[in-house]
């Protein structure tokens, strides 16, 4: 009996120790592969800093006094305009004036590739072309339209002493837009009830979960026709009396770019490169564009994508998409 309790606390004795030794392997295993991780996150790190420090002295605006020789600026909007995005009224109206303070640039081409965005950014990129054209009344600016220039790049444009586009350019949609859904009928059939508090008798409006409102939708209505009637006043007052009289251009149609000079909204076809060497007599092209750095690239689409993540998994507040 006592050989057999023996065995039996020797092979309890063996047991605990394989399985502190195996447990005490594993832990180490653990430990080597958060150390290896921490080493490839540091050396990420260290590269991130490095290229973003590389590539800082490539981006911004071009160094004042940069080009010598007689030239013409190009300001490019490409894509969205809205807040810190591909077009922003803070950036290209810096752009604006580098471009309108050198001497050696005998005009400004603004490179149309863009399918509107934010009304508010629009307009003050508007106001401040016409600000420093009324300053600087030598210096032409003129839009060149690739692609597309629609709303709100053609609220920009329409500042420029000349429009001009490809045949195949679109161009217009002069009308403002507010979308958004409403759920209250699928609610409804899933039993789910909606529990909604405010202070502010307009605090929800156009809230997707709730019935639609006569009120709100009326007051919403007149918003973005007052949005619309700034937009119109503003192509009218940039583009004047070569508007033709067809009630169609502010319906928020898109012509294209052959219609738009039948009907008004552009002057005629043309280039970067014809007008560079046509109207500005400066073959030379210079970018006054922001150039973003790769650090800052990187740094949007990774607040892009971590603000997406939070959304999906903390859940994001439904409503009305921006006017645009």
């Amino acid at each position: 009996m006592d050989t057999q309790t023996n065995d039996n606390a020797a092979n309890a004795v063996i047991t605990q120790t394989m399985e502190r030794v195996l447990l005490a392997h594993l832990e180490e295993q653990r430990q080597a592969r958060r150390w290896a991780m921490g080493r490839r996150l540091l050396t990420l790190l260290v590269l991130l800093l490095v290229a973003g420090i590389v590539a800082q002295s490539f981006s911004g605006f071009p160094e004042a006094g940069g080009p010598t020789g007689r030239h013409t600026a190009v300001i490019s909007l490409t894509g969205a305009i809205e807040v810190d995005g591909e077009v922003d009224a803070g950036q290209i109206n810096e752009s604006l004036r580098l471009a309108f303070d050198e001497p050696m640039a005998a005009g400004i081409i603004l490179r149309m590739n863009t399918p509107g965005g934010s009304p508010v950014q629009s307009a003050l990129i508007y106001d401040e072309i016409r600000r420093l054209r009324g300053l600087n009344p030598e210096k032409q600016v003129i839009a060149v339209v690739e692609d597309v220039c629609a709303s709100g790049g053609y609220y920009i444009a329409a500042a420029a002493d000349q429009i001009l586009v490809s045949r195949s350019s679109l161009v217009g949609s002069i009308g403002v837009l507010m979308d958004g859904f409403g759920v209250q009928g699928l609610m409804n059939k899933l039993g789910i009830e909606r529990r909604l508090l405010t202070a502010g008798e307009n605090k929800a409006m156009l809230d997707p979960f709730s019935p639609v409102n006569p009120a709100h939708q009326k007051a919403t209505q007149a918003l973005i026709d007052e949005v619309h009637r700034h937009f119109i006043d503003s192509v009218k007052q940039g583009r004047g009396d070569r508007l033709k009289p067809d009630p169609r251009i502010f319906s928020g149609m898109v012509y294209s770019g052959e219609g738009s000079v039948a009907v008004g909204l552009a002057d005629g076809i043309g280039s970067v490169q014809g007008v560079a060497r046509e109207v500005f007599q400066a073959e030379e092209l210079v970018d006054y564009s922001y150039q973003s750095s790769v650090l800052e690239v990187f740094a949007r689409r990774l607040g892009a994508s971590i603000a997406q993540t939070l959304g999906e998994n903390l859940g994001t507040k439904a409503g009305p998409a921006p006017m645009r």
